[in-house]
C-alpha cells in the first residue's frame, strides 16, 4: 500500500541556535548569575541570616564582620538580610512587567503580521505612539494618579515596553511570514491561528527570549530608580532601589555599604540580563 503524504514541514523551532548556546562562554556566566539570582530570591528566608526588618539601635551602622558580614543599616538591620530579601521585589516587578509585555507584545505582532494591511498598518503606528513616550515618565505619573506603590510603576512599565517587544518580533514575525514553510501550512489547510501558534512562534521565540531578559534589565533599573525617588515600594517592605535611598544619609557620614552593597546588586544584575539578552539576540541573528 502507498502512502500519501503531504509537504514535508520544518521542525516547529529551530534547534541550532539552541544547541550552540552552551558553547558560549559568556551567556553561561550570565545566565548562571541570573539564574542565581532567582534562586536567592526564592530561597531568601533560607539564605538570610536575620529576618529583614530585626532593629536594634545599639548595632547602628557597624561595620562588616563575622556577625555582619555586610555590616547593619542606620536601624540596626542586618544589611545583608535586606539585600537578600529585596531581591524578591526587586525581581518581581520586572518579572512582571516582561510577563504583560511579552504576552501583549508578541500576540500584537504575530496577529498584525498575519493579518496584514490595514491593521498592520494601524499596529505600527499605535506602537510608534507608544514608543515615543519615555518609560519612566510614564511610571512617574502612573504613580501620581494612581498613589505610590509597586502597582502603578509595573503597569505603566509593561505598557511602555510593549512597543520595545512588539517592534523586533513583528519584524522577525515578518520574515517568516513569507517563508516556504507557511504556504505549506496554508496549502494543507490548517488555520491561521493553528499556523500562528503552532509554527510561526516557535520559531521566532529565541527572539523574543532576548527581547524578553534585555525588557527585564531595563524594568529592574526603572523600578530601582522610582523606589530610590520613594515612589515605589513603600516600607517597611523594600527593594533595592529603597535601600540606596536609605543608605544615601548614613553614606554622609562615611557608611556607604547599604548603597554600595545595593547599588551593586542592581548593576550586577542589570549587566547578567542585558548580556544574556545580547546573546540570544545573537544566536537568534545567526540561526
Amino acid at each position: 500500500m502507498t502512502t500519501v503524504t503531504g509537504p514535508r514541514l520544518p521542525a516547529v523551532f529551530a534547534i541550532a541556535p539552541w544547541r550552540r548556546l552552551p558553547r558560549d562562554p559568556v551567556l553561561l556566566l550570565a545566565g548562571s548569575v541570573c539564574v542565581l539570582l532567582v534562586l536567592v530570591a526564592v530561597f531568601a528566608p533560607l539564605i538570610a541570616p536575620y529576618p529583614p526588618d530585626q532593629t536594634n539601635i545599639l548595632y547602628q551602622n557597624l561595620s562588616p564582620s563575622a556577625n555582619h558580614l555586610l555590616g547593619t543599616d542606620a536601624l540596626g538591620r542586618d544589611i545583608l538580610s535586606r539585600l537578600i530579601y529585596g531581591s524578591r521585589l526587586s525581581l518581581l516587578g520586572p518579572g512582571l512587567v516582561v510577563l504583560v509585555c511579552v504576552v501583549v507584545g508578541t500576540s500584537l505582532a504575530i496577529a498584525s503580521v498575519w493579518i496584514g494591511g490595514l491593521v498592520d498598518r494601524a499596529v505600527a503606528r499605535a506602537l510608534d505612539v507608544v514608543f515615543a513616550f519615555p518609560a519612566l515618565l510614564l511610571a512617574i505619573l502612573a504613580v501620581a494618579i494612581l498613589g505610590q506603590g509597586l502597582t502603578a510603576p509595573v503597569i505603566a512599565l509593561s505598557v511602555a515596553y510593549i512597543p520595545y517587544v512588539a517592534r523586533v518580533v513583528r519584524s522577525v514575525a515578518l520574515r517568516e511570514r513569507h517563508l516556504p514553510y507557511i504556504e505549506s501550512c496554508r496549502s494543507m489547510g490548517f488555520s491561521g491561528w493553528r499556523i500562528c501558534t503552532f509554527h510561526l512562534l516557535p520559531n521566532v521565540r529565541l527572539m523574543v527570549a532576548a527581547q524578553a531578559t534585555i525588557a527585564f534589565a531595563s524594568a529592574l533599573m526603572d523600578l530601582s530608580a522610582i523606589s530610590f525617588l520613594g515612589l515605589g515600594v513603600q516600607p517597611p517592605a523594600s527593594d533595592w532601589g529603597t535601600m540606596v535611598s536609605d543608605g544615601t544619609s548614613a553614606l554622609v557620614n562615611g557608611h556607604a555599604m547599604e548603597s554600595l552593597a545595593a547599588g551593586s546588586a542592581i548593576a550586577i544584575a542589570v549587566i547578567a540580563f542585558n548580556v544574556l539578552g545580547e546573546r540570544l539576540n545573537r544566536a537568534s541573528e545567526a540561526a
